[in-house]
């Protein structure tokens, strides 16, 4: 197994993953995650995977410093249009994770590592990367796909065979991701790099709701209702997605 890149998949990405309440509710979750974490000075920020640009632009029209690294050339290309659109600027590399040391001379106050551990080949490579990426006081934002929202998807569906077979992998050329994560051996391996401050759940009804009802429920209430219980107790691991913020140790 290799990293996955979305080379050939940029406008396929733009309509699925951001073009309706999923990518809404998505960002919402981070954004509101990350503003009640962050100081309101300025801040270099790095976001790795930075994909069509959609959280470093509304980082950057915060006034913060941002650079996207991406190692798919149209991706970055289409976050280049949105920043140029937007009348904002920042600075754009073409690279994958494994080249950004030799690339970026100093770390940064913030890191953003957003749905890119579920698509590498071995997710737990990256951790002491981004920990040399982040400055002392500085912060990680790490959200992934959830194994456990997985298994429990498959579970209301009655797909018992496929979890038998513990077959959680994406088709090869679909948006599913290859490698969920389990939060667990997550945290496992964050230990001794990072404290994880926060955890929200990205999502932790709305991919649940039968379909027929998600058209039904205006976009300002699931943003409501998804916010309110990001972090409830019983609901926050059931998150398609899980954000977590973390400070280096």
């Amino acid at each position: 197994m290799s990293d996955r890149h979305f080379d050939q998949l940029a406008t396929r990405f733009a309509e699925k993953i951001y073009g309706g309440a999923k990518g809404a509710i998505r960002l919402a979750v981070l954004q509101a995650d990350l503003l009640e974490a962050l100081p309101e000075r300025p801040l270099r920020v790095l976001d790795i995977g930075a994909g069509l640009g959609h959280m470093s632009l509304w980082l950057a029209e915060r006034g913060h410093q941002v650079t996207l690294a991406e190692p798919a050339e149209p991706m970055l290309e289409g976050a280049r249009q949105r920043f140029a659109d937007a009348g904002q600027s920042a600075t754009f590399i073409q690279a994958p994770w494994q080249a950004l040391l030799e690339q970026l001379a100093e770390p940064y106050d913030l890191v953003l590592c957003h749905a890119v551990l579920e698509w590498l080949a071995e997710p737990h490579a990256i951790l002491p990367v981004l920990h040399q990426l982040t400055a002392p006081g500085g912060w990680l934002s790490l959200a992934f796909y959830n194994r456990d929202a997985l298994v429990y998807r498959n579970l209301l569906k009655g797909h018992f065979r496929k979890l038998r077979k513990n077959d959680m992998a994406g088709e090869k050329q679909s948006l599913t991701p290859q490698q969920p994560l389990d939060p667990r051996e997550l945290a496992a391996q964050l230990e001794g790099l990072w404290q994880v401050e926060t955890q929200s759940g990205v999502r932790v009804f709305h991919d649940y709701m039968p379909v027929e009802f998600q058209g039904r429920v205006e976009l300002a209430q699931l943003l409501e209702m998804e916010l309110a219980h990001r972090r409830h107790p019983a609901f926050a691991g059931l998150g398609r997605y899980l954000h977590w913020v973390c400070r280096p140790l």
